[in-house]
């Protein structure tokens, strides 16, 4: 009989591996045009080529959008997808499963009669889950911000997520280079993890429509994970431009770093820049959300089609 729980668990975490690897691969290579603009606005005050004069400042979104499609051609929105496919599909498949496993962890709470507890142990959970798929996807999350923030018509500073991966790990600090922001990361992930979770599994559990497999059902879920992301997104903005501008300087003899650590980077954009420069881009990740929660959203349909509930 415990074997066949077992085995029923380890079952049950394939399906959420799976539904959550495909939710994700599908919603990002739908926003990757958006996610691209984002990266570019976020990390261009420490993009070599954009400090040195080489390539001209950004002035927002729209000349974003512009200037890749005429310099690097409609393509060039796609940079870097691969690579965020490739980390996507295990990060959002370990977070959504194993938030579930976490979740299991902690007693089953109501959300009418004990909202705040029910609350707590989704914010913990999700959070847990968060942190515990970055150690393992950290160097694609970096890849992934290198080559989507190679600017310019010129010649590009990586040929590929190979190529990317090999010259970091020969940078100055070896194979640590690749793990270039990962404390601040972790700081940001599980209070962003936490939220994003915490809010959209709370406000399922509020939702009367949640079960339907309708235009209403789907509607009212997409909503509320669209809330959920939005909110967790700007709680830990400046947490993500943070790890960015350090992951951006990675590759570079430390006499040309920027910033000498976490601390250093956020009294020097505070100092120089001011407290709007944390939120670079903040505008086109709210576009991006809308792929964030279809993940959420898809989860659930994909578990629900393919009878994996």
């Amino acid at each position: 009989m415990s074997d066949k729980k077992e085995q029923n668990k380890t079952m049950k975490a394939a399906k959420d591996f799976m539904a959550g690897g495909i939710s994700g691969t599908v919603s990002k290579t739908i926003t990757a045009p958006i996610e691209r603009v984002k990266l570019i606005i976020q990390t261009q005050d420490a993009n070599p080529k954009i400090v040195s004069g080489e390539v001209p400042r950004y002035t927002g979104i729209v000349n974003c959008f512009r200037r890749v499609a005429s310099e690097q051609g409609v393509v060039a929105f796609w940079r870097g997808n691969f690579t965020n496919c490739v980390r996507y599909f295990p990060t959002q498949a370990l977070n959504l499963a194993s938030k579930d496993t976490f979740k299991a962890m902690f007693p089953k709470k109501n959300p009418k009669t004990e909202f705040w507890s029910f609350f707590a142990v989704n914010m913990i959970s999700g959070g847990a889950a968060g942190g515990f798929s970055l150690m393992f996807v950290y160097p694609l999350d970096y890849a992934r911000t290198r080559l989507a923030s190679d600017v310019g018509a010129g010649k590009k500073t990586f040929s590929g997520l190979g190529d990317c991966l090999i010259k970091t790990a020969k940078g100055p600090k070896g194979v640590l280079s690749l793990y270039q922001g990962f404390g601040v990361s972790v700081a940001g992930i599980i209070p962003y993890r936490g939220t994003q979770f915490g809010l959209n599994d709370t406000i399922k559990g509020l939702n009367p429509f949640d079960k339907e497999v309708s235009f209403r059902g789907i509607a009212t879920k997409w909503i509320g994970a669209q809330f959920s992301v939005i909110m967790s997104g700007f709680v830990t903005y400046p947490f993500d431009t943070v790890r960015r501008r350090l992951q951006m300087q990675s590759n570079k003899p430390r006499e040309e770093w920027i910033y000498k650590g976490t601390g250093d980077c956020f009294s020097k954009i505070m100092k120089n820049e001011g407290v709007p420069a944390f939120f670079k881009g903040a505008g086109a990740n709210v576009l991006r959300t809308v792929g964030s929660a279809m993940v959420l959203v898809l989860y659930d349909e994909i578990k629900v089609a393919f009878n994996f509930a």
